[in-house]
């Protein structure tokens, strides 16, 4: 991964083969980034997605290994029980230019994706939702 920062935004490019998550993750606890949005695009052969299902409060997930780009990778940076926690969707495009996307859980690059971090100051701590059973912000 490669970063640069100009005031509170950070652009990003992490290489083939990284995993977005765990790269972001480790980049928000070298900087020090406790609040703020993460956007994207670029392009993957490996990626598992999810849907929460609210009534049965479980999360299926779905992996998909092709080619794919990813056409939309959106979400926020917060707090769980004190670590830093992404909550990242994804939009990815196939070969047939169908779409697929929903709760990102993991995405290996193929060749890049860039990103577009902003940090905001403060720290917001998700807490446990009863009635959905998900820790919100």
């Amino acid at each position: 991964m490669e970063y640069r920062r100009f005031g509170d935004t950070y652009v990003l490019r992490l290489e083939r083969g990284e995993e977005v998550i765990s790269s972001l993750e480790s980049f928000c606890r070298q900087e020090k980034i406790a609040l703020g949005s993460v956007e994207g695009l670029g392009a993957s052969d490996r990626a598992v997605i999810g849907l929460y299902d609210v009534s049965e409060r479980v999360y299926h997930k779905t992996e998909f290994t092709e080619p794919m780009e990813i056409t939309s990778l959106l979400g926020n940076i917060s707090q769980k029980d004190g670590e830093v926690y992404l909550h990242l969707h994804i939009t990815l495009g196939r070969a047939d230019s169908s779409v697929i996307g929903g709760h990102l859980n993991e995405c290996r690059i193929s060749a890049t994706c860039e990103l577009f971090v902003r940090a905001l100051p403060g720290t917001v701590e998700r807490r446990l939702d009863e009635e959905t059973g998900l820790k919100l912000l």
